[in-house]
């Protein structure tokens, strides 16, 4: 059965708060610390941060959640991903350096997280970076690759099949929503299984069910997929 990736954004946007860690857990711990407060952004650790692992385990999310933590602070930070093709020069006035997807960075793009690494660590500023490999196994330049290893390294997990389930179960009860095995079933088997996607299509449902008076069926997600 053909899998439906759906390509939507969180509603709330990626939090610290709102990732299920599950396996991940001193990722998170660490990440929590690392952002701090206001107030302990002089003492931010300048020591570099690498997490690791297979798409769905919720390394973007954590890159995203740091980035938006540090906005809340009133920082800036300097960004990098794949999609990122005119990057800035760094800027003394980054809180910290955030380097996303670091296995797909062009030659391009590699330039210029080195840069940026190389000034982070001139003016002690902390480095967050994620790939989908362990640092030995980036098939990026060798100065940038053993930058990337040398701090804290934190090898993520996907979450298993029934911590998805639990997570889902304990959203949908949070909203007042019912879902029966069945209709948790054709959500695992026929929605990209990304914790993200799922609790955005819930949340899809939950409005939609309202909007028809209706309560969360199979053909209620069809008649939604279908309107939509």
């Amino acid at each position: 059965m053909k899998q439906i990736a759906l390509d939507i954004g969180l509603s709330t946007g990626p939090t610290l708060a709102n990732f299920c860690a599950g396996p991940n857990e001193a990722a998170l711990r660490h990440l929590e610390l690392w952002v701090g407060s206001k107030a302990q952004a002089q003492t931010r650790s300048p020591v570099p941060t690498y997490l690791w692992g297979p798409s769905g385990s919720g390394k973007s999310h954590l890159l995203k959640a740091a980035r938006e933590a540090l906005r809340e602070q009133g920082a800036r930070v300097g960004w990098l991903d794949t999609s990122v093709h005119e990057a800035p020069e760094f800027s003394e006035s980054w809180a910290a350096v955030l380097l996303d997807d670091v296995h797909l960075y062009t030659a391009a793009q590699q330039h210029v997280a080195f840069n940026w690494f190389v000034n982070a660590q001139t003016h002690q500023r902390p480095v967050l970076a994620a790939g989908a490999f362990a640092p030995v196994d980036l098939k990026l330049r060798d100065d940038l690759r053993t930058r990337l290893g040398w701090g804290h390294i934190f090898s993520l997990q996907p979450l298993s099949e029934p911590e998805r389930r639990a997570v889902l179960r304990k959203a949908a009860d949070a909203r007042g929503v019912f879902l029966s095995d069945e209709v948790m079933d054709f959500m695992l088997n026929r929605f990209s299984r990304d914790l993200g996607s799922l609790m955005e299509l819930l949340e899809l449902l939950d409005g939609y069910a309202l909007q028809t008076q209706r309560a969360v069926t199979i053909p209620l997600i069809k008649s939604m997929m279908d309107n939509h």
